[in-house]
């Protein structure tokens, strides 16, 4: 098993003092400190503990902070001499490269056009650690409210600003009302002539610089004349590591079938689901990503 990469920081220099004086008062040598670690099943090499000693590098992750742990064991410490000395990580974890989620070119032309009229790059420098989307069904069956809450982090430089878009393949839809909940504020609002995608540029409260994260949310209110709706979906261009969707229907518009929609760059799984606890249907997703999760349902036969 490899240990997660270790991360130059400054914040090394507060660790490595420490680990030096500790391992000179115990007069053994990193080889000695390695044997011993592996024994104990942590396979921290010994290039990692120099780079440690030294200050090159600093721990990071959870496998390097277990080898740390154990090294306030081996030197004779006490419990977190070393580890308190971390200060906050620095990771931004497993990023991907990113990935339109829809298998549809003519949306991912309009979508890069939006992204060009709202002023943010394509593919976007942020990503959604975890995202829950709750949509609420009227009586009619159809879609009348999404609200959605995220915990974004900028990938790379400084973000200060991220684009939402709804998407609507294959469907001239009119622009629904975008609302900026908690965060920041909307700041622009777009639609593309296709009328398949509509959007808004979402200005954070302040610059997030990588690997930080901040917290979002927004919702989608669907008006009078809007086509039916009878699905509800997200959609993330890079892993997510948490997308729930949470649908709850109106106690005179419980459908007589669901079913889920996963499509990835592998293809697409439609699987049967059902209404549970009263109402309403939640769909978690972990380590999801790039693609979309889909809700559909209906009344009558399925056809």
């Amino acid at each position: 098993m490899k240990i997660e990469e270790d991360q130059h920081d400054p914040e090394s220099a507060q660790i490595a003092p420490a680990l030096r004086d500790a391992i000179n008062a115990r007069r053994v040598t990193l080889a000695w400190l390695h044997e011993r670690l592996r024994e104990r099943g942590n396979t921290v090499s010994m290039a990692t503990l120099s780079y440690w000693r030294s200050g090159a590098r600093r721990p990071e992750g959870a496998q390097s902070v277990a080898a740390l742990t154990d090294i306030e064991a081996l030197l004779d410490l006490e419990v977190g001499a070393l580890t308190r000395l971390l200060g906050r990580s620095h990771r931004t974890g497993p990023v991907g490269s990113a990935h339109f989620p829809l298998d549809a070119n003519d949306i991912e032309r309009a979508v890069t056009d939006a992204y060009a009229a709202l002023g943010v790059p394509y593919p976007s420098t942020s990503r959604e650690v975890t995202t829950h989307s709750v949509t609420d069904v009227g009586p009619d069956g159809n879609v009348a409210l999404c609200s959605i809450r995220s915990i974004v982090q900028a990938t790379t430089g400084t973000v200060d600003a991220i684009p939402f878009l709804e998407m609507t393949p294959g469907i001239d839809a009119p622009a629904p009302t975008f609302t900026a909940v908690a965060g920041g504020r909307l700041n622009a609002l777009y639609s593309h002539p296709n009328g398949e995608v509509h959007g808004g540029r979402f200005d954070l409260d302040a610059p997030l610089t990588a690997p930080d994260t901040t917290m979002v949310e927004w919702s989608i209110a669907y008006p009078q004349g809007y086509p039916p709706t009878r699905e509800s979906g997200y959609a993330v261009s890079r892993q997510c590591r948490e997308l729930v969707l949470w649908i709850r229907f109106h106690p005179d518009a419980l459908p007589d079938w669901c079913e889920e929609r996963v499509e990835t760059p592998e293809g697409s799984v439609i699987t049967p689901v059902s209404v549970k606890h009263g109402r309403a249907v939640h769909l978690v997703h972990r380590a999801f990503g790039p693609g979309a999760v889909e809700l559909r349902w209906g009344y009558g036969p399925r056809e």
